[in-house]
């Protein structure tokens, strides 16, 4: 299929890509043991579990995903600015084989990360004394699939629709939107109020919240915001295959 051999020329430019070793895989490793080294220091009078590895573990999940998006994003403008994908609408592919070219290899990196992520919090919480369960570790992983195909959905949109220069930007801002009112660092629910609004209006609040469900075996409780966040997803990865496609209309044109 046209797709494959799309797939393998993205696969070949994420090997040669620093960027995605150091900040999709490298850097959320490093934040999770860092944050693991804070919470060792904080009192236990503090109450604070939000940095304990059984709540850190699952925002870590997410926030490292997020720089998917980044990855995605500065791939589909690079090929864009380059003219590289202008020479292939020439060709018999179809805007449905440019967005699985890019979606399949970038899953793969995200299915890595996740397991990286949840192999390291393993590895944590013996020394730290907590157990992760394996069966909650697997059901995590897959509800995180739905996040990942969201992240790699608003790559692709701020790819197609900005330019090399001004999309990278907009990619740290929702960085830093969905590390804050998603609840990767801080218990949002506890903070109530207009910023738990705003968190809920979202989605990000509700792809921590399934992940931590997840791996504390709360599977009832993880229906709803699923389907909000399967909702979302759709939403920005739908809206994203429109776009690249009249824009790639209107570049052939």
């Amino acid at each position: 299929m046209r797709y494959q051999t799309f797939s393998k020329r993205v696969i070949k430019e994420l090997v040669r890509e620093p960027l995605s070793y150091i900040f999709c895989v490298g850097f959320p490793l490093v934040m999770l043991v860092v944050m693991t080294l804070i919470n060792q220091s904080i009192p236990k009078e503090a109450n604070m579990d939000i940095f304990k590895i059984q709540y850190l573990c699952p925002g870590i999940a997410v926030f490292g995903l997020t720089f998917v998006m980044l990855f995605v994003c500065l791939q589909v403008s690079k090929d864009r600015s380059s003219a590289f994908l202008l020479r292939l609408y020439a060709s018999p592919m179809k805007s449905f084989d440019f967005i699985a070219g890019y979606t399949f290899p970038v899953m793969l990196l995200a299915v890595a990360q996740i397991i990286l992520c949840f192999g390291a919090s393993f590895v944590i919480g013996c020394v730290s004394g907590y157990t992760f369960h394996i069966l909650n570790m697997l059901i995590a992983l897959l509800s995180l699939l739905p996040t990942a195909l969201l992240f790699i959905g608003f790559g692709m949109l701020f790819g197609t629709l900005l330019g090399e220069k001004t999309s990278p930007p907009l990619c740290s801002i929702v960085i830093s939107v969905a590390s804050i009112l998603g609840g990767v660092w801080m218990d949002v629910d506890a903070m109530g109020g207009g910023l738990l609004q705003v968190a809920k209006v979202l989605p990000f609040y509700y792809s921590v919240k399934v992940t931590r469900y997840a791996m504390f075996g709360e599977y009832s409780d993880m229906i709803r915001p699923l389907l909000v966040l399967l909702l979302y997803m759709a939403v920005i990865y739908i809206l994203a295959l429109f776009v690249f496609r009249k824009k790639m209309q209107s570049d052939i044109k």
